[in-house]
């Protein structure tokens, strides 16, 4: 099979997937083998292009053409590789759990939160395989809409209206932000295919560069960049595996990623390191580090304070991108693994805790690891890793950022490191210490641990956590592609 081959069957397997698991949702088992020998397959075939992105080869395929001289085109570089290795293999263990969840829950239209799920996942892909902005566009809005029916899984009042807050930030920003900003950019640049060097590079300077950055940063609400954060929070209606899709999988790694390649294949980092217009991203991104983890340690709900997290988490990557340094630009790609990673494990975590204790408050946690030893252990090494704190993947990203921010002198960046990993140990520390020594309040239900698919998938994703550690080479080798060989 060719690079192009496998492109294409890489963004149909999913689809596919959706209308099998649709014709087989009369039988449970049948439409959930369907959906993990599809999640199988589907990283099976992502995998396959490693070695030849790993050689330096960049596989594409264009499918149409659009408008003239606009196509649709689907390219694999380093940073989409990673995105969509990571989207892939994730979805596996996300599946296993879901099985779990669901079941464990006896959620309503589990039919249609598979389908959905395979529907995002290849709208994931198609962003991570974008060749040039237009395609990554339409991918990122369909990811948006096939994400919508997740959120409002439950179909309740409340539900409903967080959804909608949801679909309103997204399709607004992306709408009213990003689009004007390809549209400005392809007038400027005649093209909006994504270059090394950046196509922006010489033909756009001053203020303007500034102005534009910030129409792509707000522009893609999926970044959660403040104040373009608050569909996050209002997303923790959905059910947990749904939260797992957007804060690990897919959602919110889309954001990021599309961020971080603005930067490098569209501005040209050289280019914002040289405009100073374009300085307020890294302040703009230690403010929401900062202030989500000011929020997060105000959360007494442990769904919300993970999605302050998260959203100070993301931030990283945006401080990372804007550092603009080779050291920092390879630990903001790194920061995605390791972050997606640790905080897959702390939502696998609460909702295998929702499952079998009904337990969401953080007070109520008191002694649960006795009951849960299996899920709280995973808890803590997601929420170490979230820390920083070795042998964890979470510290080998802040390494690389704190390095660039060290090689540039970039005190603002350092600080806000710094800072942030005492904020993130003062919210995540205490429910460690409650969890395992605290005793027991009295009353309280008697329980043991959620099914075993979800216990499983969050031994996988902590033990993937702690494995990143000692074994990122691979990533690291394929990172340095975009901005030079560590020495």
């Amino acid at each position: 099979m060719t690079g192009a081959d496998a492109i294409l069957f890489a963004l149909l397997l999913p689809l596919a997937g959706a209308v099998l698991i649709a014709l087989a949702g009369r039988w449970p088992n049948l439409r959930e083998t369907v959906t993990l020998v599809t999640a199988t397959s589907l990283a099976a075939v992502v995998w396959s292009i490693t070695p030849e992105i790993m050689d330096g080869g960049r596989p594409g395929v264009v499918v149409a053409e659009l408008f003239d001289g606009l196509v649709l085109a689907f390219t694999v570089e380093p940073l989409g590789m990673l995105f969509s290795a990571l989207a892939s293999t994730l979805w596996i263990v996300n599946s296993v759990y879901s099985i779990g969840y669901m079941r464990g829950n006896n959620e309503k239209h589990q039919t249609r939160f598979y389908v959905c799920f395979a529907i995002a996942i290849s709208a994931a892909l198609g962003v991570a395989f974008a060749g040039n902005l237009l395609t990554l566009f339409l991918c990122y809005e369909v990811l948006t809409l096939s994400t919508y029916p997740l959120v409002s899984h439950k179909g309740d009042a409340a539900t409903i209206r967080s959804a909608r807050v949801y679909l309103g930030i997204l399709l607004g920003t992306s709408i009213g932000l990003l689009l004007p900003a390809i549209i400005w950019t392809y007038t400027i640049a005649g093209t909006l295919d994504f270059v090394p060097g950046g196509i922006l590079a010489g033909k756009l300077a001053g203020p303007a560069i500034g102005l534009l950055l910030a129409l792509y940063v707000f522009g893609i609400g999926k970044a959660a960049v403040m104040p373009v954060h608050r569909w996050l929070p209002a997303a923790m209606v959905a059910p947990t595996p749904v939260s797992a899709l957007l804060h690990a999988v897919a959602v919110v790694k889309a954001g990021v990623f599309t961020v971080t390649k603005v930067i490098i294949y569209v501005f040209g980092v050289d280019n914002l390191f040289a405009e100073p217009s374009g300085g307020w991203l890294l302040y703009a991104a230690a403010f929401t580090i900062l202030a989500a983890s000011v929020v997060a340690l105000r959360q007494q709900n442990l769904k919300k304070m993970l999605a302050y997290s998260t959203i100070g988490q993301l931030s990283y990557v945006i401080l990372a991108a804007a550092v603009l340094t080779p050291l920092s630009e390879i630990g903001a790609a790194v920061h995605i693994v390791a972050h997606a990673f640790g905080k897959i494990t702390l939502f696998f975590a609460a909702g295998a805790i929702y499952t079998a204790s009904r337990k969401t408050e953080l007070n109520q946690l008191r002694g649960i690891g006795a009951r849960m030893p299996w899920t709280m252990a995973a808890f803590t090494i997601g929420a170490l890793s979230m820390i920083g704190v070795p042998p964890t993947g979470g510290f080998v990203s802040k390494w690389f950022i704190l390095a660039g921010a060290f090689e540039s002198d970039n005190y603002v960046a350092i600080f806000t490191i710094i800072l942030s990993t005492v904020l993130n140990a003062a919210y995540f520390l205490p429910v460690i210490f409650m969890a395992w020594f605290a005793t027991e309040s009295p009353g309280g239900k008697a329980h043991g641990e959620a099914p075993w698919p979800a216990v499983l998938a969050l031994s996988v994703t902590a033990l993937a956590t702690l494995m990143f550690f000692f074994f990122n080479q691979p990533v690291l080798d394929l990172e340095s592609q975009l901005v030079g060989r560590i020495k």
